[in-house]
C-alpha cells in the first residue's frame, strides 16, 4: 500500500495577513520615527545656518570695515545678512543683501520659527524698538550686540549667544533661558 505524502506549496491566507500586518506596523514605526528626526534635523539646520550667516557677517564688517546685520523676519521665518553700502552715481547709501557661495537669504522650513528673540542695543546708539528687535549688528571692531536666539519647533530648541565684546557666535541645544546674555567664555576655544 501506497501512502500518498501531500506536500504544502504556499502560503495559506492567514498566514499572508499576518506577515502584512507586521509589515504595516514595523513601517509606521519607521516612519514615525523618520518624521521625528527630520523635524528635529530642520531645527538644527536653521540654528547652524543662523550661527554660519552670524560668523560669516562678523568676519565681513571686519575685513571689509564697514558694519554688516542680520535682519530677523519673523513673519516669513527667517533671516538675512545685509550691509550699507554708497552707490556713487546715485550719490546715496543703499542697502544690498549679501548673497555669495557662504551666505544667501534663509527661509525657515516646516514648523522651526523665531522662539525667543533678546538683543541688547549697542550701548550710546539710538535704536527704535522695531529696529532692536529685528536686526543684529555686526562692528567693523569685531564687536555685536549682546544676543540670544532661541530658534525650534515646539519641541526642539536651539540657542544661539552671540557675545558684545568679541562678536562671536556659539549654538547650544536648549532652550534660551539657559543661556546668559552677554556672557562668553574667552578661555573655552
Amino acid at each position: 500500500m501506497r501512502t500518498s505524502v501531500r506536500r504544502r506549496f504556499g502560503f495559506t491566507l492567514t498566514e499572508m495577513l499576518a506577515v502584512v500586518a507586521v509589515i504595516a506596523i514595523i513601517s509606521g514605526l519607521g516612519a514615525g520615527v523618520y518624521i521625528g528626526t527630520h523635524k528635529r534635523m530642520l531645527v538644527e539646520k536653521a540654528a547652524r545656518g543662523f550661527m554660519i550667516s552670524a560668523k560669516y557677517g562678523r568676519i565681513l564688517a571686519i575685513e571689509k570695515q564697514c558694519p554688516y546685520k542680520i535682519e530677523l523676519d519673523e513673519e516669513n521665518r527667517g533671516f538675512r545678512l545685509v550691509t550699507t553700502q554708497w552707490d556713487e552715481a546715485a550719490e546715496e547709501a543703499v542697502e544690498m543683501e549679501v548673497r555669495d557661495y557662504f551666505c544667501k537669504p534663509v527661509v525657515f522650513e516646516g514648523d522651526v520659527r523665531f522662539e525667543d528673540i533678546q538683543i541688547i542695543p549697542i550701548s550710546g546708539e539710538a535704536v527704535s524698538d522695531y529696529d532692536q528687535n529685528q536686526s543684529i549688528v555686526f562692528s567693523p571692531d569685531g564687536t555685536a550686540q549682546p544676543v540670544v536666539i532661541q530658534i525650534g519647533n515646539g519641541r526642539t530648541h536651539y540657542s544661539i549667544n552671540i557675545s558684545a565684546a568679541t562678536g562671536r557666535a556659539k549654538m547650544y541645544f536648549g532652550t534660551a533661558d539657559k543661556v546668559e546674555l552677554g556672557t562668553f567664555d574667552l578661555d573655552a576655544e
